[in-house]
């Protein structure tokens, strides 16, 4: 996206449209007296919410952040266009940003428009031969190009990482066992055991945000291809990296005391309290495995770990680059 050079202020008026997203004109014009019109108040405010961020942008200065993309907000083509101008606003500034994405509502739905009907096993997406080709083509096809072309288009530099151009992706087939402990077949269906760490860090550092599909090759059979959980994929990729943090996007605003009160979210926890809130049943359906996903990845090694609202507006500079943030992060170390 292209923004304005700065004009010479005297008797100069920046529209609102140079500040997507704002309205906010900060000069509107000038009489022989002085200013005409100044909402001096916002220009103060804007300012404010610059130096608030520049302590965050010096501290996270070429760390790799690791994003999992999914859910809703794939869904809507607004939140998408922001979450992703969000993305190049990281690069831009320094940070180094890696996509990891998932897409199972398009995959549903080419599906069913192929008259198969979804299967989920503790969910997971079972993924026999011809579902598979239907995921490898939705997923490392058309999301994955999708979002690196979105990215390109709103000024930023991206690569998809899929199996036509340079799969980064390893893996075996996943073994999982139901309740009576007996083992469960989902198809095509595996875990990532190893990642390409020298090609996503290659371009990483050329200024290109890398995108990855969670979809893996099998580290025995390079011919075998498998689908795999997009939040396993984004914690294999973010431990590979020893990335600074793993933002996973959820359709709540994070770890709420009461679910159904969006003002109890809690901002900070500790491995330890999460692991508390599972046992009490605070933390509960989906957001169980989304917290197991970030536990796992602190033990790996990751200072932290962010759970937010991909829906809303800009939540990823809202939670990286202002003190108070807007989900909840899980800390390693919580002092």
């Amino acid at each position: 996206m292209a923004f304005p050079a700065p004009n010479h202020l005297l008797g100069s008026k920046i529209p609102p449209s140079s500040f997507p997203g704002t309205g906010v004109s900060l000069f509107t014009g000038f009489t022989g007296s002085g200013i005409k019109t100044v909402p001096m108040q916002q220009a103060i405010e804007k300012a404010d919410v610059l130096i608030e961020a520049l302590g965050w942008i010096r501290a996270l200065r070429d760390k790799v952040t690791v994003i999992k993309l999914g859910g809703s907000v794939m869904e809507d083509e607004v939140a998408l266009a922001h979450l992703l101008l969000d993305v190049v606003f990281m690069e831009t500034v320094g940070m180094r940003p890696v996509i990891v994405h998932g897409g199972g509502a398009a995959i549903s739905r080419a599906m069913e428009a192929a008259g198969l009907e979804p299967e989920f096993v503790q969910g997971r997406r079972v993924t026999d031969s011809v579902a598979l080709s239907i995921v490898e083509r939705v997923l490392t096809g058309e999301v994955n190009e999708k979002i690196a072309n979105k990215i390109e288009e709103l000024g930023g530099r991206a690569m998809p990482l899929n199996f036509k151009s340079s799969n980064v992706l390893f893996g075996q087939k996943l073994q999982l066992n139901d309740a009576r402990g007996e083992q469960v077949d989902l198809g095509h269906v595996g875990e990532v055991t190893r990642v390409d760490r020298m090609v996503i860090e290659n371009l990483s550092y050329a200024g290109t945000v890398p995108v990855i599909p969670s979809m893996c090759l099998s580290d025995e059979d390079e011919t075998q291809k498998f689908n795999v959980n997009a939040d396993t994929a984004a914690r294999a990729v973010a431990e590979a990296l020893g990335a600074e943090k793993l933002v996973l996007l959820s359709d709540v605003n994070g770890v709420c005391r009461d679910k159904s009160d969006p003002l109890s979210l809690i901002s900070t926890l500790s491995p330890l309290e999460a692991g508390d809130l599972i046992d009490s049943g605070v933390i509960e359906a989906g957001m169980i495995p989304k917290v197991q996903a970030c536990l796992e990845t602190l033990e790996a090694g990751v200072a932290k770990a962010h759970i937010i609202d991909g829906r809303l507006r800009h939540s990823l500079l809202l939670e990286i680059y202002t003190n108070e943030g807007v989900g909840t992060q899980i800390l390693r170390n919580k002092s």
